[in-house]
């Protein structure tokens, strides 16, 4: 789905770059602990201060703390049921591999922050946190608003961007435990240019679709977790607006290896809105199933369709292998506001205790989508915010697919830093999903740098190339390669 807007301010770009950094300086040298430092192992008695120090100075020492710990590590917070987590985090963006719709089932919350340590010293279950998140593209294309498309997220080229300033009030159910009835929630807030992406009609989408504006509000995530631990090894159901399954990649900045996102992952669904049961059978075994009314449309909105969600994950090598099968969205499949009828395949492989690899694939289509391509007497509009396809000569409506692949290869250096190589195939056979009908490959190399587990910084190089037409540049060029950077500033 295209999606269109102009100027960019750098108000936000400016607070989240600086801040850290004046924090830096007023407690000494960037010099980073060779040692991994997470978020858990923020001592209280030190990060807080003093029952008479007051808010912003309890804070400080939260940063303070995390860059440069004076304090051993907490005592070691409850064990997981099942298998080890694969992963380091950090520096990677979470220890587990990704599986949506639910929280970690056997998983506990030992995740503390420094917003948290200042209230309370991360007493409670209610947690509110959040981001700050600025990022920079220079390149090839410089056409204006829109020319990098179909990259993302950063759409417009040669600009610093705010992409997304986020703040979280959450609670996890406790699923470590098996004897009673536990429940959780989120409320997600995002404000900034990335509301474009993660934008569903009938929630606040007048901002984007009727006004396209520059930067929008959207509340990603509303909803309610209920975790029954009596149904084989453990049952979540979540109620509200989630994000979609499956998928190596997210829509928040910190849920990411990279800071932009692959072309697969562009065009594909977000958000859901509706109810998904996950079923842990046993520690190799997960399945789901869920029922929305839809891709990226609110239950009140002409677009909405009944829609079916079912996957399977399967878990093998001691958790170092999974294998997740998704039918993210089923329907009738006939065109609407992106009801793309979606199905994927991941690969996740630990290949060491320093190198793995994620690989996706999958398959979309709708049908009766408006031919757009002026080869037909009397074309049918399309929808606002969807677009049409090039259809076959006198064709009014067609059947619009796309294929695509991406692969992710991560290695850790240490505990503050990791590399990332992507590549990845799309081929938008009627150019619904992209504009543009055409083949499509995409090779990037990034970088990722922690200061402590609240700061990172992911530079990245990226070169890209539309095979059949000339897709980049607002259609003026085959081939974009891009520099950029972004830096997330955790609270």
């Amino acid at each position: 789905m295209v999606r269109r807007f102009s100027f960019v301010p750098v108000v936000f770009v400016a607070v989240a770059i600086w801040a850290p950094f004046t924090f830096a300086q007023s407690i000494g040298n960037d010099d980073i602990a060779s040692s991994a430092i997470t978020a858990s192992e923020i001592s209280p008695s030190s990060a807080a201060g003093t029952s008479e120090d007051n808010f912003f100075l309890r804070f400080a020492n939260a940063y303070r703390e995390d860059w440069h710990p004076t304090q051993p590590a907490g005592a070691a917070g409850p064990q997981r049921r099942g298998y080890p987590a694969p992963l380091d985090s950090i520096p990677f963006p979470s220890p587990d591999y990704s599986v949506g719709g639910t929280s970690i089932i056997g998983a506990p919350d030992t995740q503390t922050y420094p917003l948290m340590q200042a209230i309370n010293q991360n007493k409670s279950r209610i947690k509110v946190y959040g981001w700050l998140n600025a990022g920079f593209n220079i390149s090839t294309s410089d056409k204006g608003d829109g020319a990098n498309s179909p990259a993302a997220y950063y759409y417009n080229p040669n600009r610093i961007t705010p992409d997304q300033q986020v703040l979280y009030i959450e609670r996890l159910p406790d699923s470590v435990q098996t004897d009673h009835v536990d429940y959780g929630f989120r409320i997600a807030q995002l404000y900034g240019q990335d509301y474009r992406y993660t934008t569903s009609k009938g929630i606040f989408s007048q901002q984007l679709l009727a006004r396209n504006h520059e930067y929008g509000y959207d509340p990603v995530m509303f909803y309610f977790d209920l975790y029954v631990p009596h149904v084989a090894k453990g049952m979540n159901i979540r109620v509200g607006r989630y994000i979609s399954l499956p998928d190596i990649e997210a829509q928040l900045a910190p849920n990411n290896y990279t800071y932009s996102h692959s072309l697969l992952y562009t065009i594909d669904p977000y958000t859901q809105t509706g109810i998904v049961a996950s079923i842990k059978l046993s520690d190799h075994w997960l399945v789901q199933a869920g029922f929305s009314g839809g891709n990226d449309v609110a239950p009140w909105t002409k677009d909405v369709t009944p829609t079916g969600t079912a996957c399977v994950d399967y878990t093998w090598s001691k958790g170092g292998d999974a294998l997740y099968t998704c039918a993210n969205s089923f329907n009738k499949g006939k065109y609407a506001y992106n009801n793309v009828q979606s199905y994927y395949e991941t690969w996740y492989h630990k290949i060491n205790a320093t190198w793995h690899t994620d690989t996706e694939a999958w398959y979309m289509y709708e049908r009766q989508v408006p031919n757009i391509g002026g080869n037909v007497v009397n074309p049918i509009t399309p929808e606002t915010g969807a677009n049409g396809a090039f259809c076959s000569f006198g064709e009014k409506t067609c059947f619009a697919p796309e294929v695509a692949v991406v692969n992710y290869l991560e290695h850790e250096f240490n505990a503050h830093n990791y590399l990332s190589i992507r590549n990845e195939f799309v081929d938008d056979i009627k150019g619904q999903r992209t504009g543009y009908a055409t083949k499509y490959s995409e090779h990037l190399i990034g970088y990722g740098h922690w200061i402590g587990s609240t700061v990172l910084f992911r530079p990245e190089i990226r070169l890209e190339h539309s095979y059949d037409l000339a897709a980049y540049d607002l259609g003026t060029k085959k081939t974009q390669f891009i520099v950029a950077g972004d830096i997330t500033y955790h609270f």
